[in-house]
């Protein structure tokens, strides 16, 4: 439960990052790590699920 609240607070913050920095490079990757942590989320809560 630990790591799901981890990537939670992960994705908002890459998410409000990404709105507010003006690089547009940094923007995508940020925007990339929250996708990324998404995906994670979404095996870890399909797993618990189970």
């Amino acid at each position: 439960m630990a790591r799901i609240a981890y990537l939670k607070e992960q994705i908002a913050r890459a998410e409000r990052l990404a709105k507010a920095i003006l690089d547009q490079q940094t923007a995508e990757r940020l925007q990339a790590f929250a996708a990324e942590c998404r995906a994670e989320l979404q095996v870890l809560t399909l797993r618990t699920a189970a």
